[in-house]
């Protein structure tokens, strides 16, 4: 029963790895990892609170000072999981992070979720905690809420950042469905019985019935947008350019020899990339135009 209900856990996190089944970390991610284990991200009582919206009662934890930052995580998950982003982003920002409804150390809700639920919780946190218009920076599920975020809240976003997103149920790579299948195949008959099997069971029914976000609906999203991507993502990378191009504000950046799991294996260039992201002033490029320029900017020079 043990074994069914680990992979049964794992199984929900297939798309964001930020569940129980993240690997252990290997000598070149012990640096970052030991910093951020100095602080017990997720586990905090000196840097938590909490609020109830919506029936269920939602914690969080604030780091930092300056320019607010909403990090959220993926499914199976909790804030812990984004350490390595806490971390860094703390020393210039403030850092606001929340375990999503029936996950980590946030209360049970009734019925199904859907990612319009936990979107609209985060948007009740940024109210609670009066933060005005906030940055995000979502990772798998949270890559979803990013995105919605920018749909059904505009005012309360500046920029956003959606690290290996989807819009529906089958933008995963075919190996991937085959992991899934094979776990799904190990899991108990009565999984939603314990409520930790409960919780298992309502990840793996988000896992495989949502999201369902028509494309279109994207290009209602003004606020400037990094779309981010492992090369050797779970996410079907034509499914993340069909993202980028269905946005009118976006950014593209795919991760060379990553998988899904980048925040986590690589802190250091997930972190640079994203921070260079939100520190500069979004200018959208032409074409045709800013080729051009760059041209003539270095015929200039070598004509000197």
């Amino acid at each position: 029963m043990i074994r069914s209900l680990r992979s049964a856990v794992a199984l929900t996190a297939v798309l964001s790895l930020a569940g129980a089944c993240t690997p252990a970390p290997t000598k070149t991610d012990k640096p970052a990892a030991t910093a951020a284990a100095k602080v017990p991200y997720g586990a905090n009582k000196a840097a938590s609170g909490s609020f109830v919206h919506d029936g269920v009662t939602f914690y969080y934890e604030v780091y930092g000072e300056g320019e607010p930052l909403l990090l959220v995580h993926g499914n199976g998950g909790s804030l812990g999981m984004l350490a390595a982003q806490i971390d860094h982003f703390k020393a210039h920002r403030k850092v606001i992070a929340m375990d999503s409804r029936d996950q980590g150390r946030s209360g049970d809700s009734q019925g199904p979720i859907t990612y319009e639920q936990m979107t609209d919780d985060l948007a009740a946190l940024v109210d609670h905690l009066k933060l005005g218009r906030v940055d995000v920076v979502g990772w798998s599920d949270g890559g979803i809420e990013a995105l919605l975020m920018g749909v059904r809240h505009p005012d309360k976003v500046r920029k956003l950042v959606a690290m290996a997103a989807n819009l529906n149920p089958d933008a995963i790579y075919p190996e991937t469905s085959a992991w899934v299948a094979q776990m799904k195949s190990t899991m108990p008959a009565d999984l939603d019985k314990t409520p930790e099997g409960r919780r298992a069971a309502k990840m793996l029914n988000l896992l495989e019935h949502e999201p369902h976000i028509d494309p279109k609906l994207l290009g209602k999203v003004v606020a400037p947008t990094l779309v981010l991507s492992g090369d050797h993502d779970v996410i079907q990378l034509r499914h993340t350019v069909e993202i980028y191009e269905s946005l009118p504000n976006a950014n593209l950046a795919v991760f060379p020899n990553s998988t899904h799991a980048v925040p986590y294996d690589d802190p250091k260039l997930f972190n640079a990339t994203v921070e260079r992201f939100l520190d500069t002033p979004f200018k959208k490029k032409d074409r045709i135009a800013d080729l051009v320029s760059s041209i003539e900017k270095a015929s200039a020079e070598l004509a000197k």
